[in-house]
C-alpha cells in the first residue's frame, strides 16, 4: 500500500459516503431506518444498499479514471465492513450510538449527542458522520492493503 493509493481510495469512498448518505437516501429511509421492528430494519438495509452502491460507483469511476487495479476480494471485504458499520450506527437507538455515547459519557459524548433539535444539526448527527467517515478510512486501508 502506498499513501497515494490509500488516499485515492479513501477520497472515492468519502465522496461516495457523502453523496450516498444524503442524496441517494430516500425520505422514507431517512425517517424510518432508526425505528424499531421490521420497517426500521428494512429501511436501514435499503439505505445501506444504496449507499454502498454509491460508494462502489465512486470507487469504480476513480479506478477507471486512474487505471489503478484493486483486489476484488479486498474491495468487497472493505465495502462489506463499511456497510455493516453504517447499518450498526444508522439503527440509531437500536444500534451502537447509545452504547458508544454512554461508554464515552466521561468525555460528555452523551450530552453532545443530545445537542440541537432533531432531525438536523444535532450532536448525534455529527457523531454519526464522524463514525461513517472513520470507517471509510478503515475500508480504504483494507482495500489497498497487501494481498
Amino acid at each position: 500500500m502506498t499513501l497515494g493509493r490509500f488516499g485515492g481510495v479513501y477520497a472515492a469512498l468519502h465522496a461516495g459516503q457523502c453523496v450516498g448518505d444524503v442524496w441517494t437516501q430516500t425520505d422514507w429511509c431517512a425517517r424510518t431506518k432508526g425505528n424499531p421492528g421490521a420497517d426500521g430494519r428494512r429501511a436501514c438495509t435499503i439505505h445501506v444498499a444504496t449507499l454502498t452502491a454509491t460508494q462502489a460507483t465512486f470507487l469504480g469511476l476513480a479506478v477507471a479514471a486512474t487505471g489503478e487495479q484493486l483486489s476484488i476480494r479486498r474491495t468487497l471485504l472493505g465495502l462489506t465492513l463499511n456497510a455493516a458499520s453504517h447499518y450498526a450506527m444508522d439503527r440509531r437507538d437500536h444500534g451502537v450510538m447509545p452504547l458508544l455515547t454512554k461508554a464515552m459519557s466521561r468525555w460528555g459524548k452523551d450530552k453532545f449527542a443530545a445537542l440541537g433539535q432533531p432531525p438536523l444539526a444535532t450532536g448525534a448527527a455529527a457523531l454519526d458522520k464522524a463514525w461513517h467517515i472513520g470507517w471509510c478510512a478503515i475500508a480504504a486501508a483494507i482495500i489497498t492493503g497487501r494481498n
